[in-house]
């Protein structure tokens, strides 16, 4: 395998106190009520204009701006430290790089975020390429994201495994060519992704480095 492709939130990092805050937020000051975080929590991983859909109903262009700037101003004061890298992620990157595999992020969230918590935790070194939702015009589960992050590492689609949470992105992945290890650290059970292609599913990223025959990923 010459590329693994990472999606960010419930598989490499817990974000959900942050995107529980800032949905929060914008709602209120749009007016709608707030949803209990179990509730928010279920919309991680849709675009933001997915995810006032599915709390509000609401999908004119003029709410969707407001809440996506209401969820980004307060995202800039707090999401960074309200992110949780998971334990193992550093470990399993070393396993990597160690192993001389391309590393890549595909997600929903902005680019410059992503960056700022990888830097604020030590770990942008180990990523050759992050894709966010501000380098795509068509989110997941559209491929481009996928697509556009293999032709910046030079890799085929059949070299390359994409590790994600959510059902978006499996079918991501399928639409990109790219094999999918799913991981039970988000919303979705094993029963979810059985349904889905798939080359195997994992309870976190600390296993992955077994699955790609590399031992136990250092330090764990």
């Amino acid at each position: 395998m010459e590329a693994i492709i990472f999606d960010f939130d419930f598989t490499l990092a817990d974000s959900s106190r942050g995107i529980v805050e800032c949905v929060g937020c914008a709602l209120q000051e749009l007016g709608f009520p707030i949803p209990s975080a179990e509730v928010v929590m279920d919309t991680i991983g849709l675009s933001l204009a997915e995810t006032l859909d599915s709390l509000t109903g609401q999908t004119s262009s003029e709410m969707t701006e407001h809440f996506t700037r209401c969820f980004h101003r307060r995202a800039d004061q707090v999401m960074d430290r309200l992110t949780l890298v998971y334990e193992c992620v550093p470990s399993v990157l070393k396993s990597l790089r160690t192993a001389t595999i391309r590393v890549g992020v595909v997600s929903t969230k902005l680019n410059y975020r992503i960056r700022s918590i990888l830097k604020r935790n030590d770990l942008e070194d180990f990523f050759d390429v992050i894709v966010g939702a501000d380098d795509v015009t068509r989110g997941k589960p559209h491929p481009e994201g996928l697509l556009l992050a293999l032709a910046s590492l030079s890799v085929n689609s059949s070299a390359a495994l994409y590790v994600g949470d959510h059902l978006l992105d499996a079918e991501a992945a399928q639409r990109a060519g790219v094999s999918f290890v799913a991981v039970l650290s988000g919303r979705h059970s094993r029963d979810h992704f059985e349904t889905v292609p798939h080359l195997a599913i994992l309870d976190t990223v600390q296993q992955l480095p077994v699955l790609l025959g590399l031992g136990q990923s250092i330090g764990s």
